[in-house]
């Protein structure tokens, strides 16, 4: 009875370890998951200041021609090598243009950019230093 459960306990441990390996095989992004099919990028935005106190309100503003008007626009930040979505986003206006109103507290040196919602049109990364 003894050699039964060791070669069960045995055949356990190994199906827990190859199911293991599956589960993070399956839950590991490929390298191109995380990169954005960028088609075209929106013409270069302008901030109404380059550097800012904590929590001082400050305006991001540009045109996005290659959109629609009325297309959905969000601003990103660059947080150690990803492009997180801030809760900032707006419709552009019959014109294309955006006029978005943004508040940063992370202090430091900030990479901002505007990303369509389809994620397929990327403006040019704006600079901005929060102290």
């Amino acid at each position: 009875m003894g050699q039964f459960s060791r070669t069960w306990a045995a055949g356990i441990t190994t199906a827990v370890v190859v199911a293991g390996s599956i589960g993070v095989a399956v839950a590991s992004p490929t390298p191109t998951a995380h990169k954005p099919a960028v088609v075209d990028t929106l013409t270069p935005a302008t901030t109404s200041a380059k550097n800012v106190r904590a929590w001082q309100s400050f305006r991001i503003s540009g045109t996005a021609k290659q959109l629609k008007p009325g297309s959905r626009v969000t601003l990103q930040q660059k947080q150690g090598k990803r492009w997180v979505s801030l809760p900032a986003s707006m419709n552009t206006n019959r014109n294309a243009r955006y006029n978005l109103r943004v508040v940063l507290g992370l202090q430091g040196h900030n990479k901002l950019r505007m990303v369509s919602n389809s994620g397929r049109v990327v403006s040019p990364v704006i600079h901005v230093w929060v102290r």
